[in-house]
């Protein structure tokens, strides 16, 4: 196992392995056969960059992100194809990956329009996280409150439309049913066919704008920034299960392998290591100091 862990320090932190250098790697994905990441480069002209993995990643290739801001990346099952989501304009990109992992040929670029009613965060389209699920490539758009739906060609399908004011952020497939962590409305919902099941993401009472979700095992886990906390809740009905303290402040992202947890707490600067007992996480008062995480990637 390797633990590599984005954000907006000086680049990319390999847990016993050191320092790779690049600009704002705020999120990091692993090729799914090949021993490749990539990480986005959240800048205003946006960054992707190619790393061959060791004991130290090493550049392989880089390309613009095509947009503003790009705070996610992910690569299909059959790698070859990835996708990154621009938050400043709202754009996406699809572009193909050769037999190396590197980039190739004409990157596709989805553009959006559209907006909700905050006035502040939802004035136009923000897109947050790109999925490859059932063929389709899902993007969550924060500011049109929507998970936008294309082909592998980049053909526009209907959306998925959340309740005005959700803010759709990360969000997971369990097969048909979809769990979206609702960042403006401090929620989670779950679409399961026409029904939508929405509960609160934390019950501190605290301001929150969750973050990240993830399912594991019959739970779904969601960090919640303000209350400081990870949310536990059952899978099939949303119940809560419990809420613990993230181990620092401002939890960014999780990663889960096996029976850990690791909490990347962005502005207290570290990673909290956590053990899973029951399906809920429990501190072992291991932390890994890095500055400002955004992302753990379990390799």
């Amino acid at each position: 196992m390797k633990i590599s862990i984005g954000g907006y320090g000086p680049g990319i932190v390999t847990i016993g392995g050191g320092l790779t250098r690049v600009a704002s790697p705020s999120f990091l994905a692993a090729h799914p056969a090949l021993p490749v990441l990539y990480a986005v480069g959240e800048l205003e002209r946006g960054w992707l960059t190619a790393f061959e993995t060791g004991d130290a990643p090493r550049p392989l290739d880089e390309r613009p992100s095509e947009g503003d801001s790009p705070c996610h990346v992910a690569v299909d099952p059959t790698g070859t194809l990835l996708a990154a989501a621009n938050y400043g304009d709202g754009t996406a990109l699809l572009c193909r990956l050769d037999g190396r992992g590197a980039f190739t040929g004409e990157p596709i670029v989805l553009r959006h329009e559209g907006s909700g009613p905050d006035p502040e965060r939802q004035k136009g389209p923000h897109a947050h996280q790109a999925v490859f699920h059932d063929d389709i490539l899902h993007v969550s758009d924060l500011g049109t409150d929507e998970i936008r739906r294309y082909t592998y060609d980049g053909a526009p399908l209907e959306p998925i439309t959340l309740a005005p004011g959700t803010g759709p952020r990360h969000f997971a497939f369990a097969g048909s049913r979809l769990y979206v962590a609702g960042e403006l409305a401090g929620t989670v919902t779950v679409i399961d066919g026409d029904r939508h099941t929405i509960v609160p993401a934390s019950r501190s009472g605290d301001k929150n704008q969750p973050s990240h979700l993830e399912l594991h095992g019959d739970f779904v886990y969601v960090a919640n920034r303000g209350p400081d906390t990870i949310g536990v809740l059952r899978a099939d009905d949303l119940s809560p299960v419990a809420e613990v303290p993230s181990g620092g402040d401002w939890p960014r992202h999780f990663a889960i392998d096996g029976d850990r947890m690791y909490v990347a707490n962005q502005y207290s600067g570290g990673v909290a290591v956590f053990a899973l007992k029951d399906g809920v996480p429990e501190p072992t008062g291991q932390v890994y100091e890095v500055e400002s995480p955004a992302c753990v990637l379990i390799m």
